[in-house]
């Protein structure tokens, strides 16, 4: 309950500010995504730590090393377009969840700008996704 709290007051500032209001976090740049909800339909948003890997952005569904999916992943699982929003900058994206090399190469870079990622790894027995978001071409 807090953490929602949390996050609804960060996403509010976030967005009042174009950014300039947690844009960052621990070092790290902050997006807020926005998915549509599996169960309900409705317009989900959340702050996330991103990295940049050429035009695509780079995000990891820890979840806090807790041992399900953050709820964000698995609304994209079921419908991969979303909304991006870095700083005051607005996309529509589609995600896909790297794999193999790639996915240990973004998760180096991950764990370059917010170490933490590593220790949620030891709290789980999960697979943690790694999530490239592109743009979303017509």
């Amino acid at each position: 309950m807090l953490q929602q709290a949390m996050s609804s007051t960060h996403v509010f500032f976030y967005k009042l500010s174009g950014g300039r209001i947690g844009g960052r976090i621990h070092k790290a740049d902050v997006l807020l995504l926005t998915t549509t909800g599996r169960k309900t339909g409705k317009k989900r948003t959340t702050p996330l730590l991103y990295v940049r890997d050429g035009n695509r952005l780079v995000i990891i569904a820890s979840n806090g090393g807790r041992p399900i999916d953050p709820s964000w992943w698995m609304n994209l699982k079921r419908n991969p377009i979303a909304m991006v929003q870095v700083k005051s900058l607005k996309e529509t994206i589609y995600a896909q969840r790297a794999i193999g090399s790639e996915k240990e190469r973004l998760w180096r870079l991950m764990t370059n700008v917010y170490p933490a990622y590593d220790n949620y790894l030891k709290k789980t027995d999960r697979d943690i996704p790694v999530v490239v978001l592109m743009p979303k071409t017509a």
